[in-house]
């Protein structure tokens, strides 16, 4: 396979042959989805092809009726964390860790030392979850079953992770205004240093399985592409733009927690097709290891985790390391609720997908007057139609799956 040569494809010939082989012109109108399992969930497609080339692609949301930033002006802040969870639910610590950012800003505080440093960890391997998951499925969606199998013996170790430190593996409900529900675990940071320390060599298998592989090549470099200018327009964020040649992260341009401490480097490429994307999400595994390892070095061994005000976040009953009998006891004074003062506050983050966002405004009282999420999946899913015009049928589900979206922050 190796010496097979690359054919580079060019979708205005497709569309020429096509063109010859109906001249009558006749269109269809087709659904692709909600059920399809390459829509990444219940999304719904209506493509008008002329044969097989894509003329136009109109996506169709709503179908999951989650209603959540409508459920958050009848929680209190504290209770609509769970919710976050099932925004992007393949990052949930990141999304936990985007809202209580949010939070802190329109209360006024901030997080300690120690508390700042572990969040940061949690948001780069929440990067490193969801990264390797679009690319096993993008690559399985592409017909092979390999990578797909290698990235998910990583994130069931990530999972591992997780639920060592808060007690779930998927929806964790881990971060609190002011802090953590609970301290890491004896030993956490040993085995998250081993896991960095061991994932650039499994890092490589990706890389040669994908990179070198010419059919992957075929389907994915020239397809689905989006110029600079187009990517500005359409609002991308995340790698997505960052392929297209538009060097924007989050992290570097408007750092928080402890990202203006750490030295990475920010993959972009200049394609901006399917291929180029794909490489900056591989590229970006990478440096968020080397983020997390300088993250383990400069954190502080000693020091509070939480800010000591108990009318933000209550101490555990014992001032020992918390069980699971104080995780309940603490969660339940939580649901009682924070008074936030009036204001509003937006704290953008950098998650996986792209910029992640809650606009929370308060009129002072328990619970927010409104809440809007900037949710990247939905933002960049208005691009998918332009990236699909003149391409394959087939393409679509590699456009897609390039993308990364996830439907949970579509319906939101």
């Amino acid at each position: 396979m190796a010496n097979t040569p690359i054919v580079e494809r060019n979708p205005h010939a497709l569309r020429r042959t096509v063109e010859q082989d109906f001249p009558t012109g006749e269109i269809m109108t087709l659904n692709m989805g909600p059920q399809h399992p390459s829509t990444h969930g219940v999304l719904r497609l209506v493509l008008q092809l002329e044969g097989e080339t894509v003329l136009d692609l109109k996506p169709i949301i709503g179908y999951l009726h989650s209603g959540k930033e409508k459920l958050a002006e009848n929680k209190t802040y504290h209770m609509f964390i769970p919710y976050t969870d099932r925004l992007d639910y393949l990052s949930p610590m990141a999304n936990n860790t985007a809202f209580v950012l949010s939070v802190e800003r329109l209360l006024g505080i901030e997080v300690t030392e120690r508390c700042k440093y572990l969040r940061t960890i949690l948001c780069e391997l929440a990067r490193i979850s969801s990264h390797l998951l679009c690319i096993g499925t993008h690559v399985m969606e592409l017909g092979a079953m390999t990578v797909f199998l290698y990235t998910f013996r990583e994130r069931e170790a990530l999972y591992d992770l997780f639920e060592e430190i808060c007690g779930a593996r998927f929806t964790v409900s881990y971060m609190r205004v002011g802090g953590v529900a609970r301290d890491y675990p004896d030993g956490w940071l040993d085995r998250v240093r081993k896991f960095i320390d061991e994932f650039p060599k499994k890092w490589q298998d990706y890389y040669d399985l994908t990179v070198n592989n010419d059919i992957y090549i075929m389907r994915t470099r020239g397809v689905g592409t989006i110029s600079r200018e187009e990517a500005i327009s359409y609002c991308l964020t995340g790698p997505s733009l960052r392929a297209s040649g538009v060097d924007y992260d989050i992290r570097k341009k408007e750092p928080y927690l402890v990202y203006d401490r750490v030295d990475f480097n920010v993959p972009v490429r200049h394609e901006g097709d399917c291929y180029a994307r794909f490489l900056n999400r591989l590229d970006e595994m990478l440096e968020s290891v080397k983020i997390i390892r300088q993250c383990l070095d400069q954190m502080p061994k000693d020091g509070p985790i939480n800010i000591d005000n108990p009318k933000v976040i209550y101490p555990p009953r014992s001032r020992v390391k918390a069980s699971m009998e104080d995780l309940i006891h603490h969660f339940l004074l939580a649901s009682e609720g924070i008074y936030v003062p009036e204001g509003e506050a937006y704290h953008p983050i950098e998650a996986s997908k792209g910029e992640l966002g809650f606009y929370i405004h308060s009129r002072g009282g328990y619970e927010p007057n409104r809440l809007k999420i900037r949710s990247p999946s939905f933002v960049n899913l208005q691009s998918l139609g332009h990236m699909s015009k003149g391409a394959l049928m087939a393409d679509v589900v590699a456009i897609i799956g390039s993308i990364d979206l996830v439907l949970g922050e579509i319906d939101r």
